[in-house]
């Protein structure tokens, strides 16, 4: 019997069943791969499709990018989460820009903001053709379940081990077909829930299936309790127009247009009170969940006269803006619900 090759196998179901066709494969172009691989950071593949050629479309280069401004980019992110993502994205491409050349090498691309060894690794392998070794959630997956490995994978030391494995099973020849195929096995078949053994190129040689253990593996952590925080939205209304903020280009929704909001109630009344603000003329609430904790945002909304206008954004600060002109300036997705509840 011919002895079992995980990377044969592996790229011969790739070769029939993996995927072709999705718009950043093309040879030659490591600026397509490296947009997506920084958009596919902990986000799905079919979200990614919606906003990939929009952000191709409007930047289509590298150079193009990087010599953009941040209130150029972030529209064309508003809504993907994870915005520091992009705001490295947009920092490295204008280094690259200034270099006027990319990254040729492992260490190179790992020097730039916003990439570690997984995304470099796959810049190489799939970006230049290269030889690289990626580490991202399906790679960790699939390795679990078919070695069986039951330690904590979030401890260095078990990290570590994973890595020298992946770099023992990453073949030099055919690279980047390996790489989309170890990382099209984890997002089609061997998904984190209810994976599709059946169709496993790999079922027979999988220790995880063997033992029944595909449900467990790889090992998880007990799931914290998230947190719910709790804030008010000023939603200040002159006309059609309400006034608008700016976040700071760090931290939460860092750059993006976000009414102003207020966490705690005493100085919420307080601010109500020093804006003179006395009518609710509606109120709506959200929930918009985070990684580490779950927003309730309860948005009072109050119309104002002329007179009121130049004082209350000189109090607040921002700009008076359409929800329409907002949106096109780049707001967070909980900003985007709360418009739609308004304007039903």
């Amino acid at each position: 019997m011919p002895q079992f090759s995980f990377s044969t196998e592996l790229l011969s179901w790739f070769d029939v069943h993996g995927r072709h066709d999705l718009p950043w494969q093309i040879a030659d172009d490591p600026y397509k791969v490296w947009v997506s691989e920084i958009m596919l950071q902990q986000t799905q593949v079919k979200t990614v499709l919606r906003y990939f050629e929009r952000f191709i479309e409007r930047f289509p280069t590298v150079e193009s990018l990087g010599q953009s401004s941040w209130d150029d980019v972030a529209p064309y992110w508003a809504g993907l989460g994870y915005y520091a993502r992009a705001r490295n994205l947009h920092k490295a491409a204008g280094i690259v820009a200034a270099q006027g050349k990319f990254p040729e090498t492992l260490a190179e691309w790992v020097a730039l903001p916003g990439i570690g060894p997984s995304t470099g690794g796959a810049l190489m392998s799939l970006g230049l053709r290269q030889y690289g070794v990626i580490m991202d959630g399906n790679v960790k997956r699939v390795l679990a379940r078919f070695f069986a490995i039951e330690d904590d994978l979030s401890k260095p030391v078990h990290e570590r081990e994973m890595w020298q494995l992946a770099e023992s099973l990453c073949p030099e020849q055919r690279n980047h077909d390996y790489t989309q195929a170890i990382m099209d096995l984890g997002a089609t078949v061997c998904t984190p829930k209810k994976p599709l053994c059946l169709y496993c190129p790999m079922q027979k040689n999988c220790k995880a299936h063997q033992q029944g253990l595909e449900q467990e593996l790889p090992y998880k952590k007990p799931k914290k309790t998230v947190l719910t925080r709790f804030a008010k939205v000023l939603l200040v209304q002159f006309n059609d127009e309400w006034l608008w903020q700016q976040r700071p280009s760090t931290g939460l929704w860092g750059g993006l247009w976000c009414l102003p909001i207020v966490e705690q109630d005493a100085e919420f009344q307080n601010l109500c009170a020093q804006l003179d603000l006395k009518t609710v003329q509606a109120q709506v609430e959200i929930s918009h969940s985070f990684t580490h904790f779950t927003w309730k945002l309860q948005a009072y909304i109050f119309h104002i006269d002329k007179d009121q206008q130049e004082f209350i954004q000189t109090e607040l600060g921002g700009t008076w803006l359409s929800s329409q002109q907002a949106v096109a300036l780049g707001v967070p997705t909980a900003m985007k619900k709360l418009i739609s509840l308004i304007e039903l």
